[in-house]
């Protein structure tokens, strides 16, 4: 569960790769545009650097990326899908290199002149939904045991008073030689404390909140995961690691400094 510096310091670069791999989406992330594009930009960026997709390591799944629309809150699987004005996209996207792994995760709200009132509805719940992300990421430079990310997490969207569901059934986790390990990351409060937080411990912290009930199931597909209620969901994640200087999240690159400044939090570089 717990790296050494010299493992947490080859965690460095997999995070940058998963970063230039979400950027690369971004750029090109518009109405008109196919979710199938969005997964191109994304495996280009990745075989560029000498890595590859840690998604297509899953057994039964062959995108780079994961692309969630509207109602689908995580897993969507890229296709001939045609984004459109005013959905809300949910991009997720890994990178293995060297043996070592990063995974990441943002939303976008597309801009839609007609509908303006749906834009920033759902430009809320992404913003919430990041906001509880980094809630998380700082707690993580105090906390004693893993059990208070969650509960910083829930705070933050509870405390936004909106009505804003947490999905129960999907959480964040530890990273590293896998992109999935243990321990998991709640989103919300649990009454286990969680393992020690100490250096050498990485997780990836990704609350997945919905607009409306919590409740979900998978799509047909066997991947997709949609809200039983038909409201939009919103996903944002980093890998952060914990080391003897404080923290740092891997998959920003700037290791987190503008998203922490909000809660007076200083991330430091892995030496």
């Amino acid at each position: 569960m717990y790296k050494s510096p010299a493992q947490l310091r080859a965690m460095v670069e997999p995070g940058r790769i998963t970063a230039a791999a979400l950027d690369a989406v971004r750029a090109i992330l518009r109405p008109g545009v196919t979710t199938l594009e969005l997964d191109a930009a994304a495996s280009r960026a990745i075989t560029a650097r000498g890595a590859r997709s840690n998604f297509q390591l899953v057994r039964g799944y062959s995108h780079t990326i994961c692309v969630s629309v509207n109602d689908e809150v995580v897993h969507g699987i890229p296709g001939a899908r045609v984004l459109e004005p005013g959905d809300i996209v949910s991009v997720d996207a890994g990178a293995e290199y060297k043996g070592w792994n990063g995974d990441s995760a943002f939303t976008v709200v597309l801009p839609d002149p007609e509908r303006p009132e749906v834009v920033a509805e759902r430009e809320q719940l992404s913003t919430v939904t990041e906001g509880a992300l980094w809630a998380g990421i700082a707690r993580l430079a105090t906390a004693r045991h893993l059990g208070d990310i969650g509960a910083a997490v829930q705070d933050h969207v509870d405390g936004a008073g909106l009505g804003y569901g947490i999905l129960r059934d999907y959480v964040g986790h530890g990273i590293g030689r896998k992109m999935h390990e243990s321990p998991s990351v709640f989103n919300y409060r649990v009454s286990d404390p969680g393992p020690e937080v100490r250096p050498g411990l990485v997780v990836a912290i990704e609350p997945m909140i919905v607009a409306g009930d919590e409740a979900t199931y998978v799509d047909d597909d066997g991947w997709t995961v949609r809200t039983e209620d038909g409201t939009a969901g919103s996903h944002w994640e980093h890998s952060v690691a914990v080391h003897d200087g404080g923290i740092w999240v891997l998959t920003a690159p700037d290791g987190g400094a503008a998203g922490l400044a909000p809660f007076g939090v200083t991330p430091r570089e892995i030496r």
